[in-house]
């Protein structure tokens, strides 16, 4: 399979590493741009990872910033991936500015754990069910309807069948089986395929069932990617946008979320076993 790396979404990530070890060894962007003798505002376009970052100046700043020798070699090897070619270039104009970070931190993810009470995530969907859920998407234009369905198709191929494939927990709520998106061929054809994904080994798919009532999760769909190079991050979908949660309490905080939503769904049999009970009722 083509190469996942992004070089947008491997700035940023740098970015994001570089200001939180500076911020932890309280240096300064003045100390830092002093260190690689460049300007202030180098230093913030550097940590906002909008300029690709030099491994030699990453090099220098972590260890101004008193970073251990295997986080100056992870992130310096990190900041020398970035000339990689955008791999999802062909798709930019029907993707929104606050998903294009997204589509590239999960083409650099070793890990996802995805929570979804409304629909399936993304990587999950059928061709024909992500047709049905962006046809009544008001942030999908009709025209782009198509091509916004490709690009989730070609995601799929490249996050599942990469070397590695990315590993997946995927704990979805009850609801989600019942809602008849695109009518009962399409929900067919969908359930039959969750529980082709359910067997792969590197997919762990949880149900949640209805009758489990209230419990964490019951506040809005999340995904929490976890990479071999960098610090995990939490994303969170908004009407008009994305939250990208950096901050490593806040994404602790659905890191454990995850685990008490993992522990009260399902166990991966009982719910592949659900998922069939709702393909005997749409049958």
């Amino acid at each position: 399979m083509p190469d996942r790396e992004d070089p947008f979404a491997v700035q940023w990530l740098v970015g994001v590493e570089l200001t939180r070890l500076r911020k932890q060894a309280r240096r300064t962007v003045t100390e830092a741009a002093q260190a690689i003798g460049c300007s202030v505002g180098k230093i913030s376009h550097m940590e906002a990872g909008r300029n690709q970052q030099r491994p030699d100046e990453v090099t220098t700043l972590l260890r101004l910033y008193g970073a251990d020798q295997a986080d100056v070699d992870r992130l310096a090897s990190l900041a020398g991936s970035a000339g990689q070619k955008m791999w999802w270039a062909p798709w930019t104009d029907v993707v929104p500015d606050w998903l294009r970070t997204y589509v590239g931190l999960e083409g650099l993810a070793c890990d996802a754990h995805w929570y979804s009470p409304l629909v399936l995530p993304a990587m999950l969907q059928t061709q024909q069910y992500s047709h049905g859920v962006t046809a009544g998407n008001i942030r999908v234009s009709p025209d782009h309807g198509d091509r916004v369905v490709r690009l989730r198709m070609e995601r799929q191929q490249r996050l599942f069948h990469g070397d590695p494939p990315l590993r997946v927990t995927a704990l979805l709520e009850e609801a989600v089986l019942q809602r008849p998106i695109g009518g009962s061929t399409v929900m067919l054809e969908q359930l039959r395929r969750l529980v082709e994904l359910a067997d792969r080994d590197n997919v762990d798919l949880r149900i949640l069932p209805t009758a489990l009532g209230a419990h964490d999760g019951l506040v809005t769909p999340f995904s929490v990617l976890h990479f071999t190079a960098a610090q995990p991050i939490a994303y969170v979908e908004v009407v008009n946008g994305a939250l990208y949660v950096q901050d490593q309490d806040q994404v602790a905080g659905y890191t454990r979320t995850v685990e008490r939503l993992r522990q009260a769904a399902l166990s991966p049999a009982d719910s592949i076993n659900a998922i069939r009970s709702h393909l005997d009722a749409v049958t």
